[in-house]
């Protein structure tokens, strides 16, 4: 297993990227200012995006396994790598994600506690309604681990 930055040609992940955010052009607003990773074990199995946020904070903008592979892992590692290789630079890791039975307990297991919500930002953000796990995303509840 190894985990490689990706500099170029991000968008030939696209369809892993629009597993964890559905919309094209919500991902191209942080695809060429942000860091990706992809984590490869035998070929790529999760990519991550982060981006440098203001007050020492470092945002996960999209992390996605390919959907056979979930629950294996891999998110958790490539996550485990962002907190090691950036500790140092940063004093907090962050992420944004709908109020989900699927998402916040898994970040919440990789250590992650609720920070605070942006009201109606999949309602004010996205061009469609956005479901998952049958429940209509609204807010965006962010969620933090120190580094």
């Amino acid at each position: 297993m190894k985990i490689i930055e990706v500099k170029e040609n991000k968008k030939q992940y696209l369809d892993l990227l629009l597993l964890a955010d559905e919309q094209e052009d919500m991902v191209d607003r942080y695809l060429d200012n942000g860091k990706m990773y992809v984590l490869d074990d035998n070929g790529v199995k999760c990519e991550c995006v982060i981006t440098d946020k203001e007050n020492d904070i470092l945002e996960i903008k999209n992390i996605a396994t390919v959907p056979e592979y979930q629950g294996k892992g891999y998110a958790r590692a490539l996550i485990e790598f962002i907190v090691n290789n950036y500790r140092e630079q940063y004093a907090i890791l962050q992420v944004g994600t709908g109020d989900s039975p699927l998402t916040i307990p898994f970040y919440e297991k990789c250590g992650f506690v609720r920070s605070h919500i942006i009201s109606n930002f999949f309602i004010d953000n996205y061009d469609h309604p956005i479901y998952e796990s049958g429940i209509q995303l609204v807010d965006m509840v962010y969620l933090q681990r120190p580094l």
